[in-house]
């Protein structure tokens, strides 16, 4: 889907301002209401908008360790059996397929360096997963830093 310049000033704007109206919006930006619902429909019809629900922060709520984990499964069982088994665990807050040594990768939250553990545990549990190796998040610069790539595909006029 193609965006352009004002596609990534509206996105700019609900992420500095998510629970901004679209008539704040048309005011601060300068352009009509429908114009702003218009595109905002568009994009987010075209999944360049992909959500508009809050973000929870496990740090916040308990959780403040940060693990990514390589998992290999039990490829007898397929990676859909796989992932709903470990949907079953809160603490997974990602699993992707991944190319290379390992089949998925995820990333947890726990509460603590034993409750990583814990967590390591639950997933061998399952008997879907055959092996683990985590590396522990140390410091978070950035996370879901989408909006710079929107605005650089939109200044060169291509998506």
């Amino acid at each position: 889907m193609n965006v352009d310049a004002l596609d990534a000033k509206i996105v700019r704007f609900f992420t500095d301002a998510p629970r901004a109206s679209v008539l704040e919006a048309s005011r601060v930006l300068k352009i009509a209401r429908a114009t702003v619902q218009s595109r905002l429909d568009r994009m987010a019809e075209g999944g360049v908008i992909g959500s508009w629900v809050p973000h929870p922060d496990p740090s916040h709520f308990g959780f403040p360790v940060v693990a990514f984990c390589s998992l290999t499964i039990n490829q007898d069982l397929g990676h859909d059996a796989v992932v709903a088994a470990l949907a079953e665990i809160p603490e997974l807050i990602e699993i992707h397929t991944v190319s290379g040594s390992s089949d998925l990768m995820a990333r947890i939250a726990a509460r603590s360096n034993p409750d990583l553990q814990r967590v390591l545990d639950a997933m061998i549990a399952t008997r879907t997963v055959l092996r683990s190796s985590s590396v522990i998040v140390l410091n978070t610069h950035f996370e879901g830093r989408t909006l710079p790539l929107l605005e650089a595909v939109a200044a060169r006029g291509r998506a």
